[in-house]
């Protein structure tokens, strides 16, 4: 945490958005998807339709049209009409603000509702993406064995108020200094404090 802290006292969300609304539909494109390309199409999308009701009147085919750069475009369109018209219809309108009523939207998953419950509302919470996967297994704050159990271990491990921060410090490191092939389990800051230096590390077993 010292390491991050010092590395990343600013955590700029990622994804480009004016409220939950919008964070909430660029989540959902965000899926294996990169942050640059989302932020790419966005402006297109939210320049015709940047609240539920404007979305949800919108074709599906214009979405998609739109948002294919993201990939997963018929599925992904689908959803964020779909989406757009419950919060509608059930929700007046607003981006509902738990992880229940969020989970129950079409092409919202636990990992997505933890975004935009943590970055649109300020409520801790842990989204566990690919880096913090695959980071914590390389420092042994995890199994590995998947994401929820990811979720849950580091939960325990760090206080409740740093969730927010922390997860956003994970991913921008796992992203510039401990890439999946760029660095071995000892090559980056953090890994060489964790499991020393390559030489002195080496035949040691397993990251």
């Amino acid at each position: 945490m010292q390491t991050l802290e010092e590395l990343y006292p600013e955590t700029p969300i990622p994804l480009r958005h004016s409220d939950a609304f919008t964070l909430l539909v660029a989540v959902v494109l965000s899926a294996q998807c990169t942050d640059k390309r989302v932020n790419e199409v966005t402006p297109a999308l939210f320049a015709l339709a940047d609240t539920p009701g404007k979305m949800a009147q919108l074709p599906r085919e214009r979405v998609e049209d739109i948002i294919r750069p993201c990939g997963l475009s018929p599925r992904k369109s689908a959803a964020i009409v779909n989406l757009s018209k419950t919060i509608v219809e059930k929700h007046g309108g607003s981006v509902p603000a738990s992880f229940e009523e969020l989970e129950a939207l079409d092409g919202v998953g636990h990992k997505t509702a933890s975004v935009v419950m943590s970055q649109a509302f300020g409520v801790p919470a842990f989204p566990v993406d690919t880096h913090i996967h695959r980071l914590a297994a390389r420092w042994k704050l995890a199994s590995g064995k998947n994401v929820v159990d990811t979720e849950t271990s580091l939960k325990k491990l760090f206080p409740r108020e740093c969730w927010n921060k922390l997860h956003l410090q994970i991913i921008f490191y796992g992203r510039e200094h401990c890439t999946a092939r760029g660095c071995d389990g000892h090559s980056c800051r953090i890994c060489r404090t964790l499991n020393g230096d390559k030489k002195s590390a080496k035949g040691s077993g397993k990251r």
